[in-house]
């Protein structure tokens, strides 16, 4: 098991309405058609998460649990990581319902999106509040 943290900060306009994506973002704002950005001003992008999580992740079919913390408010999503896995985009983190992939993308086949987060650390985002976004990694046994 591999964990890597990212801190990032909440948004005015954060919507957190997306059906099928969450997403992290380096930039400082986010606009009015980002409705599955959660958080910006984040330390990490896809391509800056630690090495060895990265390598976990894209090893093969791997377990990944992304944690989301804004003040007291809790939410926790699951997926999958797997070895097509790029995690090379230098700005977002994109965690995702379906299997698409692309530079950003950490997450597949996801238990939530945006819009299935909780209510209340979604506020708190909208209130700016500073976010705490834990990743652990976990190989998967195969048979």
């Amino acid at each position: 098991m591999i964990i890597d943290v990212i801190w990032a900060r909440g948004h005015g306009n954060v919507k957190a309405t997306h059906r099928n994506t969450i997403e992290i973002t380096k930039d400082d704002y986010i606009t009015e058609r980002g409705d599955c950005i959660i958080a910006c001003c984040a330390d990490k992008a896809a391509s800056d998460l630690d090495n060895d999580f990265k390598k976990l992740i894209t090893s093969g079919y791997s377990l990944v649990l992304m944690i989301i913390v804004a003040g007291s408010s809790i939410d926790i999503v699951t997926g999958l990581g797997l070895s097509g896995l790029r995690l090379t985009d230098e700005r977002r983190i994109i965690v995702r319902r379906s299997g698409y992939i692309d530079n950003a993308t950490i997450m597949l086949l996801a238990n939530k999106a945006a819009k299935d987060l909780n209510r209340d650390l979604i506020n708190k985002a909208r209130d700016s509040e500073p976010i705490e976004v834990i990743l652990i990694g976990s190989e998967l046994e195969q048979d």
